[in-house]
């Protein structure tokens, strides 16, 4: 990406506007967690956009406030950020967050306060190879692609998945009707979402105690298959929970320890359906969920689930994943099927009809 492109990216994307006030937040390593080849390209990266943003801002007369804040990593994804960092954070209109680990989670509250001025990306483990791939996309259309499947998924009753293995996993998506649409747009006060953007995704029905008196068990049922690192595993669900691990030890064994020691990570947390053309799998979980099918298991009330967890994780089933969500076909209340994955590939000529219409 040139700095031209780039340039014309950021202005599509984030829209500054005259006088705001850019803040690009960067975690830096420190003794307990060393750097590495792609956390220092990143930090490069940073300085990019950060100059990018300069060259705006007098190229248009914005009087852009740019500015780089790098802080000492916390560690973890989705750990509370230092107070100092998010009430600085506050103080401006537009934050991109560009991070070895997640803090989408601290971030997003502050677009929750009722006196929020800022819209934000989040951008754990972005990778500057993305300027080639996934940013590079036609952003107008990842909108439309996100916006159509957020309609689609708000009206559907249910999701059957058969996976490249034959396994079959059908996701309850009654009495939730909250779907979200990751567009890329970050263009109005309190946006949020991952960049590279590209995706509509909702959590499945849980029927927690607290909602089966009302509405019964959740049906979220079958066999979710994975491929880590060459052991084939099988997460068998019931009612929207992983009951047991089977397959390949001793990583089944070391799944079900792990599901045992926590119950709330057996959650069926989040059907994800990826839309970006240009998304590419290569292992880097926030691009690869952009290009197709990914669901995470742990906490889903960070988008209006009923559990919270200490893992919000998930599993990729795109295209060249080593196992391929092969038909997503959402069910309609009047048990018709819309067909979105077909041969492992997101429909996009069927979305375009239908935003057409």
């Amino acid at each position: 990406m040139s700095p031209k492109e780039r340039q014309k990216m950021l202005i599509d994307v984030f829209a500054p506007q005259k006088n705001e006030k850019v803040l690009i937040l960067v975690d830096v390593p420190r003794e307990s967690i060393p750097d590495n080849q792609k956390w220092s390209e990143r930090r490069q990266m940073a300085h990019e956009w950060e100059e990018a943003f300069h060259n705006i801002s007098q190229e248009n007369d914005l009087n852009l406030t740019v500015d780089r804040l790098e802080f000492p990593s916390v560690g973890r994804s989705n750990y509370l950020l230092p107070e100092d960092i998010i009430e600085t954070a506050k103080q401006y209109h537009l934050v991109l967050s560009m991070s070895e680990y997640s803090y989408s989670v601290p971030l997003k509250a502050i677009i929750q306060s009722p006196d929020n001025i800022s819209r934000i990306a989040s951008m754990p483990q972005i990778e500057k190879r993305m300027e080639e791939t996934a940013i590079s996309a036609d952003y107008a259309k990842v909108k439309l692609y996100a916006t159509t499947l957020k309609q689609l998924l708000d009206q559907s009753i249910g999701a059957q998945i058969t996976f490249s293995t034959n396994d079959q996993l059908y996701l309850d998506l009654r009495w939730r009707q909250i779907a979200i649409a990751d567009d890329g747009d970050y263009t109005t006060t309190g946006s949020f979402g991952n960049f590279p953007a590209g995706e509509g995704f909702m959590t499945p029905y849980e029927g927690t105690e607290s909602e089966k008196a009302q509405y019964g068990p959740s049906q979220t049922k079958g066999v979710m298959p994975f491929n880590f690192d060459g052991q084939i595993v099988k997460f068998i669900i019931e009612a929207n929970q992983i009951v047991k691990i089977e397959g390949d030890e001793p990583k089944a064994s070391e799944l079900n320890q792990y599901f045992t020691a926590d119950p709330t990570r057996r959650n069926i947390a989040e059907l994800g359906l990826g839309c970006n053309p240009q998304a590419e799998i290569t292992g880097n979980i926030l691009e690869d969920e952009k290009a197709g099918l990914h669901i995470a298991y742990g906490t889903s009330s960070h988008f209006g689930g009923q559990v919270t967890s200490d893992t919000h994780h998930d599993l990729v089933f795109a295209s060249g994943c080593p196992i391929e969500g092969t038909t997503v076909d959402l069910i309609q209340p009047d048990g018709s099927q819309i067909r979105v994955i077909d041969h492992s590939q997101m429909q996009y000529v069927l979305l375009e009809k239908m935003t057409t219409k």
